[in-house]
């Protein structure tokens, strides 16, 4: 690799020699991304080791502690996996590849950490005591480590040190570094001088130059390199020099790395160089404070395991990845360039301040001609239309060049497109709304055609059948053909045909398709219309100016955002379908694109060169990549779960599976990260919780995950994570949730709060009976002072009217003689007389007083008795069970019901036998009235009453009032049957219903 270098030095060299105006020159900072960080940043600062681990963290060793990095943020960290660092100053750093991290204290002693374990080693073990330099694992496992007191190895079983010295060759004291070189053989620097053994050898022999040698690498073709403390690198030897002094040193430097590329990095006070040879160096291949660098005197380099540089300054952190996107011409400065491909084969670049130059493959660019290019054209017989310092330039295939003076009034106007027709003539563009058609070095405005727009054309191209497409500023496209009889015919296309790109840009034609890019999109023309190429998450594709189709199928575009690669496979289900949006990947200032793509310029952003290659120019600077070769980042990123906040609280949960919150949290938010550190910036994430809901989202970003208004419960977070390629980690990080509910979250509380409702329930349902019986006892007390004032009315009039009548009948049957038929007839209407004024007395009293009445049978046989003698009939009383008490409100409207019952059948029944049955039973009440009269007519029983009487009906309303049904059964001439029915719960006592 060195020599290779070399003699690619020697080639450029030597063509400087013969060329003067050709160049080739490799800068740093454009063949690299560079990124810095400071203190301002949160970076460490004075990292003298980097190391990173197998679960992908990059860790740094400062004399201040020790540090991690994601690719989004520094952590400075007092433990590893868990476990808490002996000391926070350190200087050895390790990462062996079964996982575990070791760190080397100042003050002496090894820690070695792994997940679930960690052990601190130290002079008790047979560790050397003092500072730990270095720590350098090897292939079998075993870490070898140099200290103050010497050298020693960490057996690859990780229990137990070996101690290394006069035993084998090595001084006692002072080890700085160990290099296990790539043939096996162990080379060891000490305060001496630097040993080396071979494989197979078991003592160390002192290799060349015999002075302090430390900061070794071994370069590509296996040799070690080392410095002096006065910044001299030297080959270290390992056979006697045939002279033995000191050599003269081969270059300068303090530290030195080769990387998996075989670039040759070295350190140097000022900053970082890139060395391409052994030979003297180019200050553009050189990073200082001056452009980017993060500070002076840089202490350790490091490749990670993604490619990416680390480089640890005095005041911070730098980054070197090497760009996607390699820049052509880097030692111009350019402004507005165009390219174009150049007729031998080359690629021409021009520009309004180097005129026009031939770039090869290798990036080495010769002058051509000084002046300013304009618009380009190679016609299908290959002749070569450029513009060219205010005229037209026509190369012929055989190299033959002829000039044409512009148009009148356009000599110094910039001519922005070119295409040639079939007779040879060609149409040309210029700035500010030009068109002309020129043959024979005649000039004609718009070729003499009429309806031709008046604005700016900026592109034009071909298509399959001859037509000449014209691109306009107005949102439109002319289309110029032969008609059948061999006219030209003009057609326009706008927004009517579906065209919205705003200025066009460019016209590429595709086969049989053309390809339209402007400052609002890219279009496609086909069928008669134009159809928006639409990317996901709502891209546009705004402002292209270059197009090119690969012949795999793979769409290029160069725009106002960056440059786009379409896939075949996306771009042909687009194709199929209009209104499916497309993937992509875009290559923007992360990949090396500086600027963006010229807008309207006088050639397309876009080629493709004939080995393949895409060049892209932006308003300042010309760029290449190769679409088959593009660098890819083959890991997928380890992902991780960081911590978890809820409410004022946080959780770390770097390696915690199961995590409680406390009771009634509602809401918390999970950060993550991945460690992908090359283009952090486009790492991808999707996150979920299951039991809340399944679908992956996709943050933007973010790497947090927020949630609100959550539900106790048992919950699983998982994200998954891609890097800037894509590749996915699906297995992702998990972190199983659980939200324990509060008190008032338990089913118990459900019940409580149930029960306290059934309570209140309850205490409204007693609040409620209170009132209504307050206000039933109002009521009552209404109704009793009303009962007593009819009481005092009736007792006052009615009942003392009666007595005053049945002393008056009495003085008139004490005028007939005793035994009298007159005097017996009207003693015993008398005797009715005063039983009725009993029974009224009896009425009176039930008003005046709520006591509750006796029996119910013996009143009614008494009532019967007397009805019978004084009528025409016989009259008896059945009884069946055990006869209860009925309650009051019952025993008075029974009582009423059966007496109008009775007094009814003797009255108006003219029966010879009437029958009164109670019946008592656990269930119900019942009684009826039974005569053997004439009945009644069928007029009474379909109305319910007779005409004037009320009886019947007074009836029903008191049943109504107890709940009772009552039925009248009558046939003529067989009689009549009143029954009345009560359920037991309604007649009788609540005690006496209980105890039945």
């Amino acid at each position: 690799m060195i020599l290779g270098h070399l003699w690619r030095f020697l080639c450029i060299a030597l063509l400087s020699a013969q060329l003067t105006t050709a160049t080739a020159a490799m800068p740093l900072l454009s063949d690299y991304n560079h990124k810095a960080w400071s203190v301002l940043d949160g970076a460490p600062v004075d990292v003298m080791k980097f190391a990173q681990t197998s679960d992908g963290w990059l860790w740094m060793a400062t004399p201040a502690g020790l540090w991690r990095y994601d690719g989004v943020r520094f952590e400075r960290v007092d433990s590893v996996y868990g476990h808490p660092l002996k000391s926070n100053i350190l200087i050895g750093l390790a990462a062996t590849a079964d996982g575990a991290l070791l760190v080397g204290y100042q003050l002496g002693g090894v820690s070695v950490f792994r997940k679930g374990y960690t052990r601190t080693f130290s002079e008790a073990d047979g560790l050397p005591g003092g500072i730990v330099f270095h720590l350098e694992p090897a292939p079998d496992g075993s870490v070898w480590i140099g200290a103050r007191g010497g050298l020693a190895r960490l057996l690859p079983a990780g229990d137990r040190i070996e101690r290394l010295g006069g035993d084998v060759g090595l001084p006692k004291k002072g080890v700085f570094q160990i290099l296990l070189a790539g043939d096996g053989t162990q080379w060891i620097a000490t305060m001496e001088s630097i040993y080396y053994r071979r494989p197979g050898e078991t003592a160390f022999h002192q290799a060349w130059p015999r002075t302090l040698l430390y900061a070794m690498a071994e370069a590509p073709d296996g040799a070690i390199w080392a410095c002096d403390p006065r910044r001299n690198y030297y080959r270290v030897q390992t056979t006697r020099p045939a002279h033995p002094g000191l050599p003269a040193p081969a270059f300068r430097g303090r530290g030195l790395r080769f990387d998996r590329d075989g670039v040759m990095w070295v350190l140097q006070n000022e900053g970082l160089e890139r060395r391409l040879d052994l030979g003297p160096s180019s200050p553009a291949q050189r990073l200082t404070p001056q452009n980017g660098l993060s500070g002076t005197t840089p202490g350790a380099i490091f490749q990670d395991r993604e490619g990416n540089l680390w480089l640890g300054t005095a005041t911070g952190v730098d980054r070197l990845r090497p760009n996607r996107l390699k820049p052509v011409t880097p030692e111009l400065q350019l402004e507005g360039p165009a390219i174009l491909p150049g007729p031998d084969g080359s690629t021409w670049v021009g520009d309004i301040w180097n005129g026009l130059r031939s770039v090869d493959g290798n990036g080495v660019s010769r002058h051509i001609a000084s002046g300013q290019i304009g618009a380009t054209h190679w016609s299908a017989d290959g002749v070569f239309w450029y513009a060219w310092n205010n005229q037209l330039l026509r190369r012929a295939a055989d190299g033959t060049v002829t000039a044409f003076p512009l148009p009148e009034g356009f000599q110094n106007r910039l001519a922005h497109a070119i295409q040639s027709t079939r007779d040879g003539a060609v149409w040309v563009s210029f700035h500010g709304g030009g068109l002309f058609r020129m043959n024979k070095g005649v000039w004609t405005r718009d070729g003499g055609l009429a309806g031709l727009p008046r604005e700016m054309t900026s592109s034009m191209t071909t298509d399959t059948q001859g037509a000449i497409w014209m691109a306009h500023a107005d949102n439109s496209i002319t289309l110029l053909s032969e008609n059948e009889q061999g006219g030209p015919t003009l057609r326009r296309l706008d927004g009517g045909n579906g065209l919205g790109a705003g200025i066009v840009m460019q016209l590429y034609r595709d086969g049989n398709d053309i390809w339209v890019g402007g400052e609002r999109g890219v279009f496609l023309y086909r069928d008669g219309r134009f159809q928006q190429l639409r990317g996901r998450n709502e891209e546009t594709f705004r402002g292209v100016s270059g197009i090119v189709r690969l012949p795999d199928g793979e769409l290029w575009l160069n725009g106002a955002d960056g440059i786009y690669r379409v896939g075949a496979g996306a771009l042909a289900a687009w194709r199929q379908d209009g209104r499916a949006a497309v993937d992509f990947e875009r290559f923007d200032a992360l990949d090396g694109l500086r600027g963006h793509a010229q807008q309207i310029p006088s050639n397309p952003s876009l080629l493709r060169t004939r080995d393949g290659h895409l060049w892209f120019t932006t308003d300042y600077t010309v760029a290449q990549i190769d679409p088959s070769h593009v660098r890819r980042n083959p890991l997928p990123p380890p992902v991780y779960l960081r911590s978890v906040e809820a409410g004022d609280q946080r959780f770390q949960v770097d390696d915690v599976r199961q995590l409680e919150l406390p009771k009634g949290s509602k809401q918390f938010s999970v950060s993550f990260t991945a460690l992908s550190l090359s283009i952090p910036e486009r790492v991808r994430f999707r996150y979920r919780l299951l039991g809340l809901d399944d679908r992956w989202e996709e943050p933007h970003g973010r790497r947090e995950a927020y949630y609100t208004n959550l539900p106790p419960g048992n919950y699983r977070f998982e994200v998954i994570a891609a890097n800037e390629d894509g590749v996915w980690n699906t297995q992702g990080a998990a972190l199983d949730i659980r939200i324990p509910p509060t008190f008032v979250q338990t089913p118990w509380f459900i019940v409580l709060l149930a029960l306290g409702a059934l309570l209140l329930v309850w205490g409204a349902y007693l609040l409620r009976v209170r009132v209504i019986t307050r206000r039933m006892r109002d009521t009552f007390l209404t109704r009793m002072a009303e009962r007593s004032r009819i009481a005092r009315a009736l007792h006052d009039t009615l009942l003392q009217s009666v007595q005053g009548l049945i002393l008056s009948f009495q003085m008139y049957a004490n005028k007939y003689a005793p035994g009298s038929q007159d005097r017996v007839r009207l003693e015993k209407t008398l005797e009715m007389a005063e039983q009725l004024l009993v029974d009224g007395r009896d009425q009176i009293m039930d008003l005046r007083a709520a006591s509750s009445p006796d029996d119910l049978g013996p009143g009614l046989a008494q009532f019967g008795q007397w009805l019978a003698e004084h009528g025409r009939h016989t009259f008896s009383v059945q009884v069946r069970g055990t006869p209860v008490r009925l309650r009051p409100d019952v025993h008075e409207e029974v009582y009423a019901i059966a007496r109008e019952a009775l007094y009814n059948a003797s009255r108006y029944s003219e029966a010879k036998n009437i029958r009164l049955e109670l019946a008592y039973s656990p269930r119900q009440f019942s009684l009826s009235v039974r005569d053997d009269g004439r009945g009644l007519d069928d007029h009474t029983l379909n109305a319910g009453q007779r005409p004037g009487h009320w009886g019947l009906v007074g009836m029903r309303e008191r049943a109504g009032c107890i709940a009772a049904k009552l039925a009248i059964v009558s046939r003529p001439a067989q009689g009549t049957e009143v029954s009345l029915v009560l359920q037991a719960r309604n007649a009788y006592e609540p005690a006496q219903a209980a105890a039945r």
